[in-house]
């Protein structure tokens, strides 16, 4: 995963979320198909990715996916 376009596509080809790069800045509950559950999935898939994990606390923190996204680039 290079950037915010692979981690959309990382969102819809392993999580199932129906995203675009336009939908990772808004707030999760306005995202098609979240919810709760997908939070640990989409955490697991990007410590996967990124080879390294990304910290839950600040992630139940976030306000969007690319907040979470950038949580895994900043690890």
């Amino acid at each position: 995963m290079n950037n915010i376009d692979d981690f959309a596509a990382l969102l819809r080809d392993e999580i199932g979320l129906s995203v675009t790069t336009d939908d990772l800045t808004r707030d999760l509950d306005e995202v098609t198909g979240w919810d709760s559950v997908h939070l640990l999935t989409v955490l697991m898939a990007l410590e996967r990715a990124a080879g390294r994990p990304v910290p839950m606390a600040a992630a139940l923190e976030a306000p969007n996916l690319a907040a979470i996204y950038q949580l895994a680039v900043d690890a």
